[in-house]
Protein backbone atom coordinates (compact mmCIF):
# COMPACT_ATOMS: atom_id res chain seq x y z
CA UNK A 1 0.00 0.00 0.00
CA UNK A 2 1.30 3.44 -0.89
CA UNK A 3 1.91 5.78 2.05
CA UNK A 4 -0.02 8.87 1.01
CA UNK A 5 1.01 10.75 4.15
CA UNK A 6 4.63 10.92 3.10
CA UNK A 7 3.89 11.34 -0.57
CA UNK A 8 5.81 8.22 -1.53
CA UNK A 9 4.82 6.71 -4.83
CA UNK A 10 3.49 9.97 -6.23
CA UNK A 11 4.45 10.86 -9.78
CA UNK A 12 5.29 14.37 -10.88
CA UNK A 13 2.69 15.73 -13.33
CA UNK A 14 3.96 15.62 -16.89
CA UNK A 15 3.29 18.48 -19.30
CA UNK A 16 2.39 17.74 -22.91
CA UNK A 17 5.00 18.73 -25.52
CA UNK A 18 2.95 21.67 -26.79
CA UNK A 19 2.75 23.12 -23.27
CA UNK A 20 6.50 22.83 -22.80
CA UNK A 21 7.06 24.46 -26.17
CA UNK A 22 4.67 27.29 -25.30
CA UNK A 23 6.29 27.89 -21.92
CA UNK A 24 9.72 27.89 -23.53
CA UNK A 25 8.60 30.41 -26.15
CA UNK A 26 7.04 32.67 -23.52
CA UNK A 27 10.19 32.52 -21.41
CA UNK A 28 12.39 33.33 -24.40
CA UNK A 29 10.22 36.28 -25.43
CA UNK A 30 10.10 37.61 -21.88
CA UNK A 31 13.89 37.37 -21.55
CA UNK A 32 14.38 39.10 -24.91
CA UNK A 33 12.02 41.95 -24.07
CA UNK A 34 13.60 42.34 -20.64
CA UNK A 35 17.04 42.49 -22.23
CA UNK A 36 15.80 45.11 -24.70
CA UNK A 37 14.39 47.19 -21.83
CA UNK A 38 17.67 46.90 -19.93
CA UNK A 39 19.69 48.07 -22.94
CA UNK A 40 17.42 51.05 -23.59
CA UNK A 41 17.44 51.91 -19.88
CA UNK A 42 21.23 51.91 -19.75
CA UNK A 43 21.45 53.97 -22.94
CA UNK A 44 19.24 56.58 -21.29
CA UNK A 45 21.57 56.65 -18.29
CA UNK A 46 24.93 56.81 -20.07
CA UNK A 47 23.95 59.44 -22.63
CA UNK A 48 25.58 62.82 -21.83
CA UNK A 49 22.16 64.43 -21.43
CA UNK A 50 20.76 65.52 -18.08
CA UNK A 51 17.25 63.99 -17.97
CA UNK A 52 16.10 66.65 -15.50
CA UNK A 53 17.19 69.58 -17.69
CA UNK A 54 15.67 67.81 -20.67
CA UNK A 55 12.29 67.97 -18.88
CA UNK A 56 12.31 71.38 -17.18
CA UNK A 57 14.75 73.30 -19.38
CA UNK A 58 17.99 75.06 -18.58
CA UNK A 59 16.33 78.16 -17.12
CA UNK A 60 14.69 76.32 -14.22
CA UNK A 61 15.58 77.16 -10.66
CA UNK A 62 17.53 74.88 -8.35
CA UNK A 63 14.37 74.13 -6.37
CA UNK A 64 12.57 73.05 -9.54
CA UNK A 65 15.58 70.95 -10.49
CA UNK A 66 15.64 69.17 -7.12
CA UNK A 67 11.88 68.53 -7.16
CA UNK A 68 11.98 67.06 -10.67
CA UNK A 69 15.05 64.99 -9.75
CA UNK A 70 13.09 63.36 -6.94
CA UNK A 71 9.94 63.03 -9.04
CA UNK A 72 11.85 61.10 -11.71
CA UNK A 73 13.22 58.75 -9.05
CA UNK A 74 16.84 59.53 -9.91
CA UNK A 75 17.76 59.52 -6.22
CA UNK A 76 16.94 55.81 -5.95
CA UNK A 77 19.39 52.93 -6.62
CA UNK A 78 19.90 52.00 -10.26
CA UNK A 79 18.16 48.64 -9.87
CA UNK A 80 15.09 50.32 -8.39
CA UNK A 81 15.08 52.84 -11.23
CA UNK A 82 15.15 49.98 -13.71
CA UNK A 83 12.20 48.33 -11.95
CA UNK A 84 10.22 51.58 -12.17
CA UNK A 85 11.16 51.89 -15.85
CA UNK A 86 9.99 48.34 -16.63
CA UNK A 87 6.73 48.90 -14.75
CA UNK A 88 6.04 52.11 -16.68
CA UNK A 89 6.74 50.45 -20.03
CA UNK A 90 4.52 47.46 -19.22
CA UNK A 91 1.72 49.91 -18.43
CA UNK A 92 2.21 51.64 -21.78
CA UNK A 93 3.98 54.69 -20.36
CA UNK A 94 6.97 55.56 -22.54
CA UNK A 95 7.26 59.06 -21.18
CA UNK A 96 6.52 62.42 -22.73
CA UNK A 97 8.22 63.79 -25.81
CA UNK A 98 10.12 67.00 -25.17
CA UNK A 99 9.95 67.97 -28.81
CA UNK A 100 6.21 67.53 -29.40
CA UNK A 101 4.94 67.85 -25.83
CA UNK A 102 2.79 64.73 -26.26
CA UNK A 103 2.99 61.23 -24.88
CA UNK A 104 5.49 59.11 -26.81
CA UNK A 105 2.86 56.41 -27.29
CA UNK A 106 0.58 58.99 -28.94
CA UNK A 107 3.35 60.12 -31.26
CA UNK A 108 4.29 56.56 -32.23
CA UNK A 109 0.65 55.64 -32.88
CA UNK A 110 0.54 58.61 -35.26
CA UNK A 111 3.75 57.94 -37.22
CA UNK A 112 4.05 54.15 -37.20
CA UNK A 113 1.26 53.43 -39.74
CA UNK A 114 3.27 55.35 -42.36
CA UNK A 115 6.27 53.07 -41.79
CA UNK A 116 4.05 49.99 -41.73
CA UNK A 117 2.47 50.94 -45.05
CA UNK A 118 5.82 51.65 -46.69
CA UNK A 119 7.52 48.48 -45.40
CA UNK A 120 4.54 46.27 -46.24
CA UNK A 121 4.34 47.46 -49.84
CA UNK A 122 8.12 47.15 -50.18
CA UNK A 123 8.05 43.59 -48.86
CA UNK A 124 5.19 42.62 -51.19
CA UNK A 125 7.15 43.92 -54.16
CA UNK A 126 10.23 42.07 -52.96
CA UNK A 127 8.35 38.78 -52.61
CA UNK A 128 6.44 39.04 -55.90
CA UNK A 129 9.63 39.76 -57.85
CA UNK A 130 12.28 38.02 -55.76
CA UNK A 131 10.79 34.54 -55.38
CA UNK A 132 10.15 33.88 -59.11
CA UNK A 133 13.50 35.43 -60.01
CA UNK A 134 15.31 33.15 -57.57
CA UNK A 135 13.48 30.07 -58.83
CA UNK A 136 14.19 30.86 -62.48
CA UNK A 137 17.84 31.62 -61.72
CA UNK A 138 18.23 28.25 -60.02
CA UNK A 139 16.50 26.35 -62.82
CA UNK A 140 18.59 28.17 -65.46
CA UNK A 141 21.80 27.90 -63.46
CA UNK A 142 24.80 29.22 -65.37
CA UNK A 143 22.72 30.85 -68.10
CA UNK A 144 22.52 34.56 -68.87
CA UNK A 145 19.28 34.72 -66.86
CA UNK A 146 21.11 33.38 -63.82
CA UNK A 147 23.97 35.82 -64.32
CA UNK A 148 21.57 38.73 -64.71
CA UNK A 149 19.64 37.75 -61.58
CA UNK A 150 22.85 37.51 -59.57
CA UNK A 151 24.04 40.87 -60.90
CA UNK A 152 20.73 42.55 -60.06
CA UNK A 153 20.88 41.04 -56.58
CA UNK A 154 24.48 42.16 -56.11
CA UNK A 155 23.56 45.75 -56.98
CA UNK A 156 20.55 45.58 -54.67
CA UNK A 157 22.38 44.65 -51.49
CA UNK A 158 25.63 46.46 -52.30
CA UNK A 159 24.51 49.94 -53.31
CA UNK A 160 23.75 52.35 -50.43
CA UNK A 161 20.01 52.84 -50.13
CA UNK A 162 20.35 56.61 -49.71
CA UNK A 163 22.27 56.86 -53.00
CA UNK A 164 19.62 54.87 -54.85
CA UNK A 165 16.98 57.11 -53.28
CA UNK A 166 18.66 60.31 -54.44
CA UNK A 167 19.15 58.93 -57.95
CA UNK A 168 15.54 57.76 -58.05
CA UNK A 169 14.27 61.19 -57.05
CA UNK A 170 16.47 62.86 -59.63
CA UNK A 171 15.44 60.57 -62.49
CA UNK A 172 11.81 59.61 -61.87
CA UNK A 173 10.66 62.81 -60.14
CA UNK A 174 13.02 65.56 -61.25
CA UNK A 175 13.62 64.58 -64.89
CA UNK A 176 10.82 62.24 -66.00
CA UNK A 177 8.09 63.44 -63.63
CA UNK A 178 6.59 59.97 -63.38
CA UNK A 179 6.09 60.04 -59.61
CA UNK A 180 5.33 62.61 -56.94
CA UNK A 181 8.10 64.14 -54.87
CA UNK A 182 9.03 63.78 -51.20
CA UNK A 183 6.33 63.51 -48.58
CA UNK A 184 3.41 61.20 -48.09
CA UNK A 185 0.62 63.21 -49.67
CA UNK A 186 0.21 66.39 -51.66
CA UNK A 187 -0.71 69.52 -49.69
CA UNK A 188 -4.01 69.86 -51.57
CA UNK A 189 -5.18 66.39 -50.46
CA UNK A 190 -4.14 66.54 -46.80
CA UNK A 191 -6.98 66.28 -44.30
CA UNK A 192 -9.53 65.00 -46.83
CA UNK A 193 -9.47 61.37 -45.69
CA UNK A 194 -10.31 60.71 -42.06
CA UNK A 195 -7.88 58.08 -40.68
CA UNK A 196 -9.17 54.56 -40.07
CA UNK A 197 -6.04 52.43 -40.10
CA UNK A 198 -3.56 55.28 -40.52
CA UNK A 199 -2.41 53.83 -43.86
CA UNK A 200 -3.40 56.25 -46.60
CA UNK A 201 -3.81 53.73 -49.41
CA UNK A 202 -6.21 51.61 -47.38
CA UNK A 203 -8.07 54.54 -45.80
CA UNK A 204 -8.58 56.39 -49.08
CA UNK A 205 -9.82 53.19 -50.75
CA UNK A 206 -12.23 52.49 -47.90
CA UNK A 207 -13.54 56.07 -48.07
CA UNK A 208 -13.85 55.93 -51.84
CA UNK A 209 -11.49 58.90 -52.28
CA UNK A 210 -9.74 57.62 -55.39
CA UNK A 211 -8.06 60.94 -56.23
CA UNK A 212 -6.40 60.85 -52.81
CA UNK A 213 -5.51 57.20 -53.38
CA UNK A 214 -3.86 58.07 -56.69
CA UNK A 215 -1.84 60.88 -55.14
CA UNK A 216 -0.80 58.72 -52.15
CA UNK A 217 0.23 55.91 -54.50
CA UNK A 218 2.27 58.35 -56.58
CA UNK A 219 4.15 59.38 -53.43
CA UNK A 220 4.75 55.90 -52.03
CA UNK A 221 5.61 53.95 -55.15
CA UNK A 222 9.20 55.20 -55.51
CA UNK A 223 10.38 54.69 -51.89
CA UNK A 224 8.47 51.40 -51.72
CA UNK A 225 10.09 50.25 -54.96
CA UNK A 226 13.55 51.02 -53.60
CA UNK A 227 12.84 49.09 -50.42
CA UNK A 228 11.27 46.36 -52.55
CA UNK A 229 14.41 46.21 -54.68
CA UNK A 230 16.55 45.91 -51.56
CA UNK A 231 14.26 43.18 -50.23
CA UNK A 232 14.08 41.44 -53.62
CA UNK A 233 17.87 41.17 -53.78
CA UNK A 234 17.94 39.29 -50.47
CA UNK A 235 14.89 37.12 -51.14
CA UNK A 236 15.96 36.14 -54.68
CA UNK A 237 19.45 35.21 -53.52
CA UNK A 238 18.12 33.00 -50.72
CA UNK A 239 15.44 31.47 -52.98
CA UNK A 240 18.06 30.59 -55.58
CA UNK A 241 20.24 28.96 -52.93
CA UNK A 242 17.35 26.94 -51.49
CA UNK A 243 16.19 25.80 -54.93
CA UNK A 244 19.66 24.71 -56.03
CA UNK A 245 19.87 22.49 -52.98
CA UNK A 246 16.50 20.90 -53.76
CA UNK A 247 17.12 20.50 -57.50
CA UNK A 248 20.29 18.54 -56.76
CA UNK A 249 18.40 16.13 -54.49
CA UNK A 250 17.72 12.54 -55.39
CA UNK A 251 13.93 12.83 -55.16
CA UNK A 252 13.97 15.46 -57.95
CA UNK A 253 15.96 13.08 -60.17
CA UNK A 254 13.50 10.32 -59.35
CA UNK A 255 10.54 12.54 -60.21
CA UNK A 256 12.07 13.38 -63.57
CA UNK A 257 12.80 9.71 -64.30
CA UNK A 258 9.14 8.90 -63.60
CA UNK A 259 8.21 11.29 -66.38
CA UNK A 260 6.76 14.18 -64.41
CA UNK A 261 6.67 17.49 -66.24
CA UNK A 262 9.39 20.02 -65.45
CA UNK A 263 6.75 22.43 -64.14
CA UNK A 264 5.47 19.79 -61.73
CA UNK A 265 8.98 18.94 -60.57
CA UNK A 266 9.97 22.56 -59.97
CA UNK A 267 6.81 24.02 -58.44
CA UNK A 268 5.08 20.91 -57.13
CA UNK A 269 8.09 19.29 -55.50
CA UNK A 270 11.21 21.45 -55.21
CA UNK A 271 9.52 24.78 -54.49
CA UNK A 272 7.06 23.17 -52.12
CA UNK A 273 9.94 21.98 -49.97
CA UNK A 274 11.53 25.44 -49.66
CA UNK A 275 8.36 27.23 -48.55
CA UNK A 276 9.26 26.62 -44.93
CA UNK A 277 12.65 28.29 -45.31
CA UNK A 278 11.16 31.16 -47.32
CA UNK A 279 8.75 31.95 -44.49
CA UNK A 280 11.66 32.81 -42.22
CA UNK A 281 13.49 34.72 -44.96
CA UNK A 282 10.45 36.84 -45.83
CA UNK A 283 9.68 37.52 -42.16
CA UNK A 284 13.25 38.70 -41.55
CA UNK A 285 13.14 40.84 -44.69
CA UNK A 286 9.91 42.46 -43.49
CA UNK A 287 11.30 43.10 -40.02
CA UNK A 288 14.46 44.60 -41.50
CA UNK A 289 12.41 47.02 -43.60
CA UNK A 290 10.35 48.04 -40.58
CA UNK A 291 13.41 48.87 -38.53
CA UNK A 292 15.84 49.80 -41.26
CA UNK A 293 13.92 52.25 -43.44
CA UNK A 294 15.34 55.27 -41.59
CA UNK A 295 17.48 56.57 -44.47
CA UNK A 296 14.67 56.06 -46.96
CA UNK A 297 12.23 57.99 -44.77
CA UNK A 298 14.70 60.85 -44.37
CA UNK A 299 15.44 61.11 -48.10
CA UNK A 300 11.76 61.05 -49.07
CA UNK A 301 10.57 63.12 -46.06
CA UNK A 302 8.37 60.18 -45.13
CA UNK A 303 6.69 60.85 -41.76
CA UNK A 304 7.33 57.42 -40.29
CA UNK A 305 8.89 56.13 -37.11
CA UNK A 306 12.39 56.16 -38.58
CA UNK A 307 12.26 59.87 -39.27
CA UNK A 308 10.59 60.40 -35.88
CA UNK A 309 13.42 58.67 -34.02
CA UNK A 310 16.10 60.48 -36.03
CA UNK A 311 14.53 63.91 -35.50
CA UNK A 312 14.11 63.18 -31.79
CA UNK A 313 17.74 62.10 -31.50
CA UNK A 314 18.93 65.35 -33.07
CA UNK A 315 16.75 67.25 -30.58
CA UNK A 316 18.11 65.25 -27.59
CA UNK A 317 14.59 63.88 -27.00
CA UNK A 318 15.66 60.59 -25.45
CA UNK A 319 12.18 59.53 -24.33
CA UNK A 320 11.07 59.46 -27.96
CA UNK A 321 14.24 57.73 -29.13
CA UNK A 322 14.06 55.00 -26.50
CA UNK A 323 10.30 54.61 -26.89
CA UNK A 324 10.63 54.15 -30.64
CA UNK A 325 13.47 51.67 -30.12
CA UNK A 326 11.36 49.61 -27.72
CA UNK A 327 8.43 49.52 -30.15
CA UNK A 328 10.59 48.47 -33.10
CA UNK A 329 12.38 45.83 -31.02
CA UNK A 330 9.10 44.42 -29.75
CA UNK A 331 7.68 44.25 -33.27
CA UNK A 332 10.83 42.49 -34.47
CA UNK A 333 10.36 39.85 -31.77
CA UNK A 334 6.67 39.53 -32.63
CA UNK A 335 7.39 38.97 -36.32
CA UNK A 336 9.88 36.24 -35.46
CA UNK A 337 7.27 34.51 -33.28
CA UNK A 338 4.72 34.77 -36.08
CA UNK A 339 7.18 33.27 -38.56
CA UNK A 340 7.80 30.42 -36.13
CA UNK A 341 4.04 29.73 -36.02
CA UNK A 342 3.89 29.74 -39.81
CA UNK A 343 6.87 27.40 -39.86
CA UNK A 344 4.91 24.90 -37.78
CA UNK A 345 1.86 25.32 -40.00
CA UNK A 346 3.75 24.50 -43.20
CA UNK A 347 5.91 21.77 -41.67
CA UNK A 348 3.89 19.12 -39.78
CA UNK A 349 7.15 17.73 -38.36
CA UNK A 350 7.56 20.91 -36.29
CA UNK A 351 4.17 20.59 -34.60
Amino acid sequence: MTDTSTGEGRQMPSFPPWAKKTLGTVATVAATILGLLFVTFMIGRVMPIDPVLAVIGERATQAQYNATYLELGLDKPLLVQFGIYVNDVLHGDLGRSIRTGQEVTTDIARVFPATLELATLGTLLGVVLGVPLGVIAAVKRGSWIDQLARFVGLIGYSMPIFWLGLVGLLVFYGILGWVAGPGRLGIFYQGIVEPITGMLLIDSALRGEWTVFKDAFSHIILPASLLGYYSMAYISRMTRSFMLEQLNSEYVTTARVKGLSERKVIWGHAFRNIRIQLVTVIALAYANLLEGSVLTEIIFAWPGIGQYITTSLLANDMNSVLGGTIVIGTIFVGINIFSDLLYRFFDPRAK
